[in-house]
């Protein structure tokens, strides 16, 4: 079998796969899901009022303001201006 393909290699792999899909399955509660939902809608509804008494913040000053991460605030100010929730601001 010179055709470059190790039938057993395959079904290694195949079966790694279908251990890791069923060990993802077995942690993804969708309770968990909606409380994550609910969570981000709360810090969104949040963000927005900071933004609206505040509309020249930038992710920098939401980041330390609100304890967000950098990357959170960049985050979260980036969906609110994709969803039109929010268009002013700094970077």
């Amino acid at each position: 079998m010179d055709e470059g393909v190790d039938p057993t290699q395959m079904c290694q792999s195949l079966v790694h796969k279908v251990a890791q899909s069923k060990q993802l399955m077995a942690i993804t509660d969708p309770g968990i899901l909606v409380l994550f939902e609910n969570w981000l809608d709360e810090l969104e509804d949040e963000v927005a009022a900071y933004l609206h008494i505040h509309p020249a913040s930038g992710a920098v000053e939401l980041a330390d303001k609100l304890g967000l991460s950098k990357s959170g605030a960049v985050f979260l100010l980036a969906k609110l201006r994709r969803e039109g929730k929010f268009t002013g601001g700094g970077q």
